[in-house]
């Protein structure tokens, strides 16, 4: 069973979670099934799977949580997240990525539609009450931001409250027309528990300190940070008047400098809005002592990049890291017991340990 938190709702009270939190090999596996296994996930996005009558197998956090899902497109063009697994004895459906017009299981051919229907299976013309509803494939729910999938295995909450809180900011940018540019993605090990990684990421306090570059071009007294339901939001305006976005009327900033939009959605995923596109951050646990940070860089105005609060983003990423190592290396001292929040720069931390102490505190989920 999985331990139980308390983060006092008034930060001016609060401490944060205790060290044993990220030390204990029982609570990162409870985080599997309490926390994961109830949220949603980045999956990819929708120019990967073009083509109608196709499918992508893969593995959601290959590594963690490793479950076999299969993205597919029919042949009206809608898109699909099943599981991969047959219903018959289990074996993997999908192995490559590629057309499809039917998802046929190569151990004993059972067939499906490509919406997970299940559609034909040799050699059971004699069995009793079949097919029945657990014979179709498992569809898991599936939303689409621009250009961004994401999927569930059993999440708590529409994951439409989260985009449509993301569009009251961004919504008038040009989403569909973003393009990955794998040249500039990237993927970092970091050796530090993934929740300090956020931890790090969910305030600004640390900027003057650790982030010269940045610091340069951000106005820190105005730094934001706006916490909603299973997200929130920092704001960081420009010191100068290049990099910023060209706000329409009627917009929350409207008449400020804003230089980036930085979305955090709980648990682990990271969308940094900037003039010249999106830097999504993908925050993936591997064990108690090490984690992969995946950058996916998504431009759509290329005049833009290598400006402003945009720019040398692998710099910043190796000062973070460095700092995050530093902490991990610090929660195992028999001395730290835990710290206390800053009332007017620690609202995001405040609000992810808030977020963590609630779901651990849930009874299990059922499948989990």
């Amino acid at each position: 069973m999985a331990k139980k938190y308390f983060i006092d709702p008034d930060i001016r009270k609060a401490a944060t979670l205790p060290a044993s939190f990220y030390r204990d090999p029982g609570v990162f596996e409870a985080l599997k099934d309490q926390v994961f296994y109830r949220t949603w996930q980045w999956i990819g996005d929708g120019h990967s799977l073009q083509a109608p009558a196709s499918a992508r197998p893969f593995l959601l956090l290959e590594g963690f949580l490793d479950e076999p899902m299969v993205l597919t497109r029919d042949a009206s063009g809608t898109l699909h997240c099943l599981s991969n697994v047959c219903t018959h004895r289990g074996n993997l459906v999908v192995g490559k990525e590629g057309p499809a017009k039917k998802l046929i299981c190569g151990y004993h051919g059972r067939r499906f539609r490509l919406d997970g229907t299940f559609e034909h299976m040799p050699e059971f013309s004699e069995a009793e009450g079949f097919p029945r509803p657990c014979d179709h494939l498992h569809a898991y729910p599936l939303r689409q931001w621009g250009p961004f999938l994401f999927a569930g295995l059993n999440p708590g909450y529409d994951f439409q409250q989260v985009i449509d809180t993301m569009d009251q900011r961004v919504g008038f940018l040009p989403l569909d027309q973003l393009v990955e540019d794998p040249g500039r993605s990237r993927e970092y090990p970091v050796k530090a528990h993934w929740a300090l990684y956020c931890d790090n990421y969910l305030e600004g306090f640390h900027i003057p300190f650790v982030h010269a570059g940045l610091n340069a071009v951000l106005e820190y007294g105005d730094y934001q940070t706006l916490c909603f339901d299973y997200l929130n939001l920092q704001i960081g305006f420009a010191s100068g008047g290049d990099a910023i976005f060209d706000l329409p009327e009627g917009h929350p900033d409207y008449g400020k400098k804003v230089a980036a939009y930085y979305f955090w959605v709980f648990p682990n995923m990271m969308f940094n809005v900037y003039p010249w596109g999106i830097s999504v951050n993908l925050v993936q646990p591997v064990d108690g002592e090490a984690t992969r940070v995946h950058f996916k860089t998504y431009v759509w105005d290329r005049s833009k990049l290598d400006q402003g609060a945009g720019s040398n983003l692998d710099r910043v990423e190796l000062e973070d890291e460095e700092v995050v190592e530093g902490v991990h290396k610090g929660v195992r001292s028999r001395f730290y017991q835990a710290g206390r929040f800053s009332p007017t720069r620690e609202q995001g931390v405040h609000h992810f340990h808030s977020l963590l102490a609630d779901f651990l505190g849930r009874p299990p989920a059922e499948g989990a």
